[in-house]
């Protein structure tokens, strides 16, 4: 199989939800395409039926900060590396259009993915609407 990340890989609506539900998140159908429309960039890979089995983007202004969200990979193709070329190509566009700093939240039990693709751990908070 190919890893050639793509950024602003074409999706159709439709295809991140899926893949959301496949792992286990709410699909947040009514979120597509209008992502695609505010995010500064995302980026995914198909299989090779040409389905969606990796996305992930790059929120913010644009400037020097940017927020990582939503980095999914097919539960079939976990642990094949697919993950951290994903999170490496949305690094990678970042620094190439001039972002400096990308944070991101996620759960503890992915802490040392995240290290490997050489994220440093710090403090933040949460604020979440009731």
């Amino acid at each position: 199989m190919r890893k050639e990340i793509v950024v602003n890989l074409p999706i159709k609506p439709n295809e991140v939800p899926a893949l959301r539900e496949l792992i286990g998140w709410e699909g947040r159908h009514s979120d597509y395409p209008v992502l695609f429309e505010r995010c500064n960039f995302w980026a995914g890979l198909r299989g090779d039926q040409e389905e969606l089995i990796a996305f992930g983007y790059i929120s913010g202004m644009g400037l020097q900060h940017g927020y990582m969200e939503d980095i999914i990979v097919h539960p079939q193709y976990q642990r094949m590396g697919i993950g951290q070329a994903l999170v490496t190509g949305l690094l990678q566009e970042a620094e190439r259009i001039g972002i400096e700093i990308v944070t991101l939240t996620y759960d503890a039990k992915h802490h040392s993915f995240y290290a490997d693709c050489g994220f440093v751990p710090c403090s933040g908070g949460l604020w979440r609407k009731e």
